[in-house]
This record gives structure tokens, C-alpha cells and sequence, in this order.
């Protein structure tokens, strides 16, 4: 349970101050403590973490369904995040709406004996756990996480509609065992209104190919949180982000033959594509993907190591799917 001058806090419409222990956000995973456990069906990476999930939404509180595209939840909901490398647990991340108007974000790291962890400062921690090859896991800092939660109208990124649809992809990179999904939400009456209905026709990338689903789903869940309308990078036109009822896809709309403002080393102006069908190779998509280069590296966040995985995926996607017959 919170702290009672936690709960009075936040019906006052105040943020307190962070408790300075996990335990004390209300986190219990456990069988029968009230949290809901799930998986999206299109994992973001973290330089191969593994994850487990968590939403606890508060007594009564119902998620506001009038548009499927943007959730919203009741204040005082949370979504914890536990990221594990090496079979050890590292950080757990909190996303808490504390008022109406006003997420919070913060991080606990989880002490040797991992049986509790504690909140990180507000600027991150570097060197949290050893990657390999001189490279370290970091802990974001609260601005990082803002970064990449604020860009859409909701900052809740993995449970949507489309993450936790029942038709799951079985291309996707990365994916783990389904848990809670929309039947869940429905049957427990989470949502409002209730759709039903909807089970009969899930969410779903819309792609011509099986491959493509995949490689537009996995874009879309790494990369729609900057690259969608409402984000106010300025001047892009890349949008990523899946959009129920939209045929074809934007990730495919905006990305396949287009023109590409990063200019690949040793092309000319105008000579470059996000990307090129059948020509991974000369694909600036992948190329950033695959880049750690400050100024080339997407997502510019988050990864120091490239997902190897999804780059096999989106090449063989280009070279084989798109190419001319």
C-alpha cells in the first residue's frame, strides 16, 4: 500500500515527493496484490534486456476507450517496468499519473541482495549493468524518459490496444509469452466503453506480407513514439506510428521509396531513401538502425548496442518483400 500522506497528496491534486523505495510506490508483484501483468505483442529493445510489466489502475478506475488510438487513464494509475540482464533484476521504472494534468517518471535500482530497490537520482546512473565489450547498461535520467513518453498524446507507450491485441504477430522480434490482452480488459470491464465487438476483428498491422507485418510492428512500437503527428519534431515526415483502420500502414506510406533527408556516406543530395525496395544496403532506415553514431544513431535513446535481430528482419523485409518482381 502507498502511504497515506502519499494517497492524500495525490487527491489533493499535489505531487508528493517520490518514495525513496520501491516497495513503497504500491509495487507487489505477486499473485492476488492487485497488478495486472502484461506483455506487448511488439517489445521495445533495451540492448536485450529482459522485461516484466505491470499496471495497477486505482479502485474503481476504468480506461477511457472513447478513442482507441489514445487511452487515457484515471489519476492514480501506475505502470511499473523491471528490466533484468545476466537473470538479475537491474532498475524498475515507474509511470505514475499523479494528477490530471501531470506524469511522473522515475527509476529504482535494485540493491545486491535484490530485495528492494531505490530511487536513482534525477539525472540518471550510468554503468548500471555490464553489457560487454566496455559498454554498460544506463539508467535514463527523468528528462530522457520524458523525451521519448511526451511526443504522443498519451505517454503510456506499451499497453494500446495494438500491443495487446489477441492476433499477435508470431514474426515479431523479441516476443514473449502473452499475458493480459484486450479480452482481459474486457472481461475485468477495464475499458470504457466496452468494445466487445472488437475482439472479433483485432487490432492488427496491416501489411501485404507476413514479414512486413512484423518489420512495421516492430518500427512502430520502437520508433512511432517520436515519429507520429502529434510529436513536435518539426519538418518530419517519417511517421511510423501505427493508426487503427489506416491501409496501408504510415510506416509503410512514408518510409518505402521516399526520399530521405539523412544522406547516406558518399551519396549526393537527393540520391537517398528511407527505403530503397529490394536495397537494404542503400536504405537509410537501416542504416541508422544499425549506426551508434551520435548523429546518425535511431533511436537516438534508450540503446547502446543495435538489435541485430530486427535489423536481420527489416533487411530481409527490403531485400526480399519489396523487391521488384
Amino acid at each position: 500500500m502507498l502511504p497515506l500522506a502519499f494517497l492524500l497528496l495525490t487527491a489533493a491534486g499535489q505531487v508528493p515527493a517520490l518514495p525513496p523505495r520501491l516497495s513503497q510506490t504500491g509495487f507487489d508483484p505477486r499473485p492476488g496484490s492487485g497488478l495486472l501483468a502484461y506483455s506487448p505483442q511488439y517489445p521495445l529493445w533495451s540492448d536485450g534486456a529482459a522485461k516484466s510489466r505491470w499496471l495497477r489502475l486505482p479502485s474503481g478506475g476504468r480506461i477511457d476507450d472513447r478513442d482507441p488510438g489514445d487511452w487515457k487513464f484515471p489519476v492514480g494509475t501506475r505502470f511499473w517496468k523491471e528490466f533484468r540482464f545476466n537473470g538479475r533484476k537491474v532498475e524498475t521504472r515507474l509511470l505514475w499519473r499523479a494528477t490530471a494534468g501531470r506524469w511522473v517518471f522515475a527509476s529504482y535500482r535494485w540493491r545486491e541482495n535484490q530485495q528492494e530497490a531505490d530511487l536513482v537520482p534525477p539525472e540518471g546512473l550510468d554503468g548500471a549493468a555490464d553489457l560487454g565489450g566496455g559498454l554498460s547498461h544506463r539508467i535514463p535520467s527523468r528528462a530522457d524518459c520524458e523525451d521519448c513518453h511526451v511526443n504522443r498524446a498519451s505517454p503510456v507507450l506499451g499497453f494500446t490496444a495494438l500491443q495487446l491485441s489477441p492476433d499477435r504477430d508470431p514474426l515479431a522480434p523479441h516476443a514473449e509469452p502473452a499475458l493480459a490482452d484486450l479480452r482481459v480488459l474486457e472481461d475485468r470491464k477495464l475499458l470504457d466503453p466496452p468494445r466487445p465487438e472488437r475482439l472479433e476483428h483485432p487490432p492488427r498491422i496491416q501489411a501485404p506480407t507476413p514479414r512486413g507485418r512484423a518489420a512495421l510492428g516492430y518500427l512502430a512500437a520502437n520508433c512511432g513514439q517520436c515519429h507520429n503527428p502529434e510529436a513536435p519534431i518539426r519538418g518530419v515526415t517519417l511517421i511510423l506510428a501505427h493508426r487503427d483502420g489506416a491501409d496501408p500502414e504510415p510506416g509503410w506510406a512514408t518510409t518505402v521509396a521516399r526520399p530521405s533527408h539523412f544522406r547516406l556516406p558518399g551519396r549526393g543530395e537527393g540520391d537517398s531513401m528511407l527505403v530503397r525496395p529490394g536495397h537494404p544496403e542503400d536504405s537509410t532506415l537501416v542504416y541508422r538502425m544499425e549506426s551508434r553514431h551520435p548523429a546518425a544513431q535511431m533511436p537516438p535513446l534508450g540503446t547502446v548496442l543495435p538489435d541485430q535481430d530486427a535489423l536481420a528482419l527489416i533487411r530481409a523485409w527490403i531485400r526480399d518483400d519489396l523487391a521488384a518482381p
